[in-house]
């Protein structure tokens, strides 16, 4: 394969100021992640510290193999929602104990004794799936007080899936090792109980469907926390401990020696390609990118900067140009990439298509590039069949089996986000950049949508239309647009699994990789009716 021969020039005022712009971005991204990693602040943070526990990413730090990196996830979860410390009173991502990779959540007791709130439910439900899909071991590390009963009605019904869930995964022979350092309570006490195996920390862990308050009033019965549900009642008496520790390190140390003994082998395929940096800097993706997502940029720009030796094989450069389709590997893995370079015509859906059949064909798995405002319309585009051409693009990526990895590197609109391997459509790992927009539509396109349908309802009627009104209308539906279509909100939803420096690119995407050929890799030949 031949090398991408880059033509940016640094010096230009446009990159200049991109570099600028993207940069606000990651001081934001940073200021955001300062946050969660703040916990619960300084005053909490120090009496958790005084009591000689450690902090989760303490923890985490100890139980991952020395010099291994670790993929956080969802860091941001909640991030803008009123009362919220970002992340849901957690600490979760990828990274290797033992030598396997294995899916790794610690509570932060630092916020609310680690009680789990809606924001909390949702992302567990995310990272289960990404263990499931990916066939990951999980690791629990486990302070949290349970639910967050003031807001239990957000929490109670979808909260039940995470039990589902870890026992559907031992069915499936993926392993849930739980290391229990303090309190584990009410419904959190179900994490430890339905795991393989079981760690709890002596004189620190407790584990109860009731703590001595609500036993209190349920039966009269006063009782302690050891008592209760000890460490030492439930490794001699109970049984719901398998295992003892005589503190904090003890227990990482009991959890390091299970992960070794789990005899994990990854069941897809092994890096082929040498793994050779590309030829290009990344740092200067932040000049690539654009900070005005009106002003298209070079998708392959981007691939010379991530992929290996800067090499990529183009399929069909000459057809449906707005669409770059090819082959290239990433720290040694071949990948298809999809890139936009423009909005979606017939030509660039239906090579799409073609090119994410073929990749199925050789159980290649896929790499989507995100900059689309969607596709084309307009009499001319109709008249060609642009809904016909969608569909078949989008008949493929929902068929699609192999896995898929999206990264959003600009806007994403209307069903250009569906055609591309959106967030429902299951991509294994989905990441964005500080730059990043989503939304039906632009936020002018959308006033200007309800500016024409305003007036249209006036002239039926017969009546005028009132100018100052409408003006007001439109700009508090723009403002509220723009504001809900940042990559600060999305995140914050759980729509990405991260907002990452465009620099670390490369980085994330090959830790993302070797996560997905922990499973199988195995394309598929059946497909929904596609309309000819």
């Amino acid at each position: 394969m031949q090398p991408i021969l880059s033509r940016i020039d640094p010096r230009d005022p446009t990159f200049q100021h991109n570099v600028q712009a993207n940069l606000l971005g990651v001081k934001q991204l940073h200021k955001h992640l300062d946050k969660a990693i703040a916990g619960g602040g300084e005053r909490y943070t120090q009496r958790h510290l005084q009591r000689g526990k450690l902090l989760p990413r303490q923890r985490i730090d100890l139980l991952l193999d020395r010099d291994s990196p670790f993929l956080e996830l969802c860091a941001l979860a909640g991030l803008h929602e009123k009362g919220q410390v970002p992340g849901g009173a957690a600490v979760s991502g990828i990274g290797r104990v033992e030598g396997v990779e294995c899916l790794i959540t610690a509570s932060e007791a630092t916020v609310q004794g680690g009680a789990i709130g809606a924001i909390g439910v949702r992302k567990a439900a995310r990272l289960s799936q990404i263990a499931e899909q990916n066939r990951l071991p999980s690791v629990q590390l486990i302070e949290s007080a349970g639910a967050d009963l003031p807001n239990q009605a957000d929490i109670f019904v979808p909260g039940g899936q995470g039990f589902r869930d870890i026992t559907r995964r031992s069915r499936d022979r993926l392993p849930t090792i739980s290391l229990v350092f303090g309190s584990s309570t009410a419904g959190g006490a179900y994490i430890p109980g339905m795991s393989d195996y079981t760690v709890m920390v002596k004189e620190a862990a407790y584990m109860y469907l009731a703590g001595p308050p609500l036993v209190k009033m349920a039966t009269g019965e006063i009782v302690d926390d050891e008592t209760l549900g000890g460490a030492d009642l439930h490794s001699k008496r109970s049984g719901v401990s398998d295992f003892l520790a005589q503190d904090e390190a003890d227990a990482i140390r009991i959890g390091r020696e299970l992960v070794g003994r789990l005899g994990w082998r990854k069941e897809g395929p092994a890096p082929t390609g040498p793994a050779d940096e590309p030829l290009y800097d990344p740092h200067e993706l932040l000049g690539i990118a654009s900070a005005d997502l009106k002003v298209p940029f070079e998708v392959r720009e981007v691939l010379a900067r991530i992929v290996d030796g800067s090499r990529f094989l183009e399929f069909k450069p000459l057809y449906g140009s707005t669409l770059v389709c090819g082959w290239a590997e990433i720290s040694g893995y071949r990948v298809g990439i999809l890139g936009n370079n423009g909005v979606l015509f017939s030509e660039s859906a239906e090579k799409g298509a073609q090119f994410i059949q073929l990749c199925n064909q050789t159980d290649t798995p896929l790499l989507f590039l995100q900059n689309i405002t969607g596709f084309m319309v307009g009499a001319d585009a109709e008249a060609r069949g642009i809904i016909k051409a969608g569909s078949k693009l989008i008949n493929a990526v929902s068929n699609s089996t192999v896995p898929a990895i999206t990264l959003m590197v600009g806007g994403s609109y209307g069903a250009g986000n569906y055609a591309m391997m959106g967030r429902a459509y299951e991509p294994r790992f989905l990441f964005t950049w500080p730059n990043h927009k989503i939304a039906v539509m632009g936020a002018e396109q959308l006033a200007g949508v309800i500016d024409l349908v305003k007036r249209q309802a006036a002239a039926k009627k017969g009546v005028p239309v009132n100018e100052e009104q409408l003006t007001m209308m439109k700009q508090m539906l723009a403002g509220k647009i723009e504001n809900e279509s940042s990559c600060w909100q999305a995140t914050g939803r759980l729509f990405d699994d991260g907002v990452i420096d465009p620099r670390d690119t490369r980085t994330v995407l090959s830790l993302a990789l070797s996560a997905v050929h922990s499973a199988p890799v195995s394309g598929t030949s059946a497909w929904g009716t596609f309309r000819h």
